[in-house]
């Protein structure tokens, strides 16, 4: 394996205080447990560090001499400034929007999310939460913010071609978006723009990671929306699969790529880094399922939407898999997630039945 970069002071990386917003989430608890491994100190954020959803992260190996949790909001400057204290790197997790699949951190319950409202009330808190990060980690001497953004941003175009190949260079349509309640993707595009110019306008170095759909075994108790949404075909709660593609990728991966983004240096660092595994109709998820888990209520039935089966599309993760990133085949992610949560407790253990002899 080849050396970790060196710091311009000639500080190895892995020695270098780094500090990770929302830190307790499924995507930040991965990120943490990925940076400990690689023996770098880390300071989490939370709302509330003393809170018991926090717990799993000061287990993990190395925490007792490499971690510390302090209270932050992305709202509060202030908070934002003590927390990047000292640190040379920040990993931007945390999330406004709660009705996104890698979502940390979420809005009061009575904040609207799907009328005109709605996206003044998300997209200006999404936007303000990531300009103040970036703006405290400048205030703090911080060399580089690797930024979580999402698939959202990228993919939600209705004029691409089925023929394009999804990249770096894509963008959701916010028209669109805005048209189709789809506020979460209004959020995260202005969010990931307004982390690009005050970043370049601060001299602040920038990575951005946009993952899709994230699935994968949990290190945090509370059961995540992607997650949620395998176990709801596990229960047979979903009587029926959409005629829909989605994009998946490991929490692993995700995680791996952020730190991955974060060491790069050199011509070609920064910029965005799709994060993608696989691209798969429903039916191949749902099959997958069936496949590892017979023993479980998984539909075999699609729902009938009178249109042509949706067929996959093409996507490129280069630059990642030029950075090393090996990606965690779907059927290793979907078996893990599922055992992950009947360790949980977030679904139930049903024995596999033998087989009748022929």
């Amino acid at each position: 394996m080849p050396p970790f970069p060196q710091a311009s002071n000639g500080e190895q990386l892995q020695q270098q205080l780094v500090c990770v917003t929302g830190s307790g989430s499924f995507i930040g608890s991965w990120v943490v447990k990925e940076l400990l491994r690689r023996g770098y100190r880390v300071r989490g954020t939370a709302r509330d560090p003393a809170d018991s959803k926090n717990a799993h992260l000061l287990a993990l190996e190395g925490a007792d001499e490499r971690l510390s949790l302090c209270r932050a909001d992305v709202l509060d400057p202030d908070s934002l400034r003590a927390a990047f204290s000292g640190c040379r790197g920040v990993f931007h997790v945390a999330s406004p929007v709660s009705n996104d699949p890698v979502c940390t951190c979420r809005l009061p319950p009575a904040a609207p999310v799907s009328n005109d409202h709605g996206i003044y009330e998300l997209v200006p808190v999404a936007v303000e939460g990531t300009r103040n990060v970036i703006t405290a980690a400048a205030d703090e001497g911080v060399r580089r913010v690797v930024l979580t953004s999402s698939y959202g941003a990228v993919h939600m175009d209705p004029n691409r071609s089925p023929d394009a190949v999804l990249d770096e260079t894509c963008w959701s349509d916010y028209d669109f978006c805005r048209r189709t309640d789809n506020w979460y993707c209004c959020a995260k595009m202005m969010a990931e723009m307004a982390a690009t110019e005050a970043a370049a306008k601060l001299g602040m170095e920038l990575a951005v990671v946009v993952p899709c759909n994230t699935v994968g075994p949990m290190l945090q108790g509370t059961l995540n929306f992607s997650n949620h949404h395998v176990r709801r075909y596990l229960t047979g709660a979903r009587r029926a699969y959409p005629n829909a593609v989605g994009a998946y990728v490991d929490v692993r991966d995700v995680a791996r790529a952020h730190v991955l983004a974060y060491e790069h240096e050199g011509p070609g660092a920064g910029g965005r880094y799709l994060c993608v595994g696989a691209v798969l109709h429903r039916a191949g998820l749902v099959g997958m399922l069936r496949e590892l888990f017979p023993q479980y209520p998984v539909t075999a039935k699609c729902e009938d939407d009178g249109k042509p089966r949706a067929r996959p599309y093409g996507f490129s993760n280069q630059r990642l898999r030029d950075l090393g990133l090996e990606f965690t085949p779907m059927e290793k992610s979907l078996y893990e997630a599922v055992i992950s949560m009947q360790k949980m407790g977030h679904l139930p253990i049903i024995a596999k039945q033998p087989r009748a002899n022929m």
